[in-house]
């Protein structure tokens, strides 16, 4: 109880800024009518208790599944099995990730289906799991984490040259939708587990780090071959004009969408049951009680997971939807603007995986780079990203890769003069930046801004935001190891020239 109570006090502090800009607009320049207004409240509660209840689930049930796996896998001190397992468990998490079925979602309607949320689902877990996979060989290997990232977005650049324009924005969204509030405990729980098998332990606490980045970049890869593999394909758009939904009653929309919503659960969270219930016959054993508690967390995750999907299919991106629209018909764009660059800097502000994180930071470097300092830099790194995202829509000269090769340029080359623990954190972090509100509200908000002009492509136009927001932490967060080495250096000096 008191975990659940932590997780909604969390998610509270993270929906309520969406909330607050929402209504604001609501009794300003938006108006949404009452029961489009009410249908948004009831959708923010649903998720809210959703997420709450699917966290409680991680943290009990899933996130321990990840520690468990790693540690044992390591004890049997073959490869072949980590790898095997690692795989597969990739695999599964990456399909239950609330962020990238949300995303899979947006993009089978979008393309009227002719991409089906369960293909890309399929092909991005593919990708993220080999790349897994491919990290524990890193960690066994000593493999340099920026010559294996290095390595890695060079060939991501050049399978882009023959990506097209709409596949390459889904590539990068992928990459940041699909490391969430699952994977990323999951995934971190394993690099872990893996990384004890190095006996220096300093070189175990950088191979911690990093996973999550080339875990990511899987997903880039896979989505780029099946690009490549499609070939030029036309594909037709949705329209993303204001649709209200028609039924008078405030509740009835989210009914109908139960039996979906439960069904989508019920797929994304059986595998990984089921491996608990393999893995504790043949590898853990535990005792009666932990085991329990284990199955416990997997009913909140499924309950949860269920939860959250009603809430935002119900109202909630609706709502984002078309307040990106009609803002985006109003001849003065600065509100579009500022409504953007407003979403992303009080989003990640309320984001519990940023408070880990910024916490995380503040502890490893002693105090010397402040937890306010990384939240604040963080903040305006992604309102701009958001902000960005929209100019790219008002400005159709603009394409992703104008932003993306020069962003990755930078950021691949502060690897070599930033800290090494910094570059696992700083490139990890950009899962973090990229949350449930940034995968839910916020792609629907921009994707109703793309949908507002005759002149872009809601395909091509309206995803690319998330890519910019994984994007932003990585550069930021390099930057503030910088700083740190400045001062370490600096104090080091101070303190031999003393003595």
């Amino acid at each position: 109880m008191n975990i659940l109570l932590e997780r909604l006090k969390e998610n509270v502090s993270a929906v309520i800024p969406i909330a607050v800009i929402v209504l604001i607009l609501n009794f300003t320049l938006v108006p949404l009518g009452f029961l489009t207004a009410i249908r948004f409240l009831v959708g923010a509660i649903f998720i809210i208790i959703g997420l709450s209840l699917f966290l409680v689930g991680v943290d009990i049930g899933i996130t321990p599944l990840g520690s468990l796996t790693g540690s044992s896998l390591v004890k049997t001190n073959r490869l072949w099995l980590v790898l095997s397992v690692g795989f597969v468990l990739a695999f599964f998490i990456s399909l239950a990730e609330p962020g990238l079925l949300v995303l899979a979602n947006q993009v089978a309607f979008v393309t009227l289906k002719q991409i089906t949320s369960f293909e890309l689902l399929a092909v991005v877990s593919v990708g993220l799991a080999i790349l897994v996979a491919l990290g524990f060989v890193r960690i066994f290997k000593s493999i340099p984490l920026y010559r294996w990232l290095m390595a890695c977005y060079i060939i991501v650049f050049f399978l882009g040259l023959f990506t097209t324009p709409e596949f390459l924005a889904i590539a990068f969204d992928a990459s940041g939708a699909t490391t969430g509030i699952l994977a990323v405990p999951f995934i971190l729980a394993l690099s872990v587990g893996v990384a004890a098998l190095r006996k220096d332990s300093k070189a175990s606490e950088k191979d911690s780090f990093g996973l999550v980045a080339i875990a990511s970049v899987g997903a880039i890869l896979s989505v780029e071959v099946l690009s490549i593999l499609s070939g030029t394909q036309e594909y037709a758009t949705a329209s993303l004009e204001p649709v209200r939904i028609a039924s008078p009653s405030i509740f009835g929309p989210f009914v109908t969408l139960v039996p979906d919503a439960v069904w989508e659960s019920f797929v994304s969270i059986l595998p990984l049951l089921v491996a608990l219930i393999a893995l504790q016959r043949f590898l853990f054993k535990l005792a009666r009680k932990p085991y329990y508690r284990m199955l416990k967390g997997f009913a909140y995750a499924f309950v949860g997971l269920f939860m959250f999907l009603v809430g935002v299919n119900g109202g909630f991106m609706e709502v984002g939807s078309e307040i990106g629209y009609r803002l985006a018909k109003m001849d003065n764009k600065l509100p579009l603007l500022v409504t953007g660059f407003a979403l992303g800097f009080f989003t990640i502000v309320a984001e519990p995986a940023v408070f880990v994180l910024t916490h995380t930071i503040e502890e490893v470097t002693a105090g010397y780079v402040k937890r306010k300092a990384v939240g604040l830099a963080l903040s305006i790194g992604v309102g701009i990203a958001v902000a960005l995202a929209i100019i790219r829509i008002l400005v159709p000269t603009i394409k992703l890769w104008h932003y993306l090769l020069p962003g990755y340029i930078v950021a691949l080359s502060m690897m070599f003069f930033v800290p090494k623990l910094f570059v696992g954190i700083a490139f990890d972090a950009g899962g973090v930046a990229t949350g449930p509100m940034t995968a839910t509200f916020i792609l629907a908000f921009t994707q109703g801004a793309a949908g507002a002009f005759e002149g872009a492509n809601v395909l091509s136009d309206g995803f690319g935001m998330i890519a910019l927001v994984a994007m932003t932490p990585i550069i930021t967060l390099q930057t503030l190891g910088l700083i740190f080495q400045a001062r370490s250096k600096k104090e080091g000096v101070e303190a031999s020239s003393a003595s």
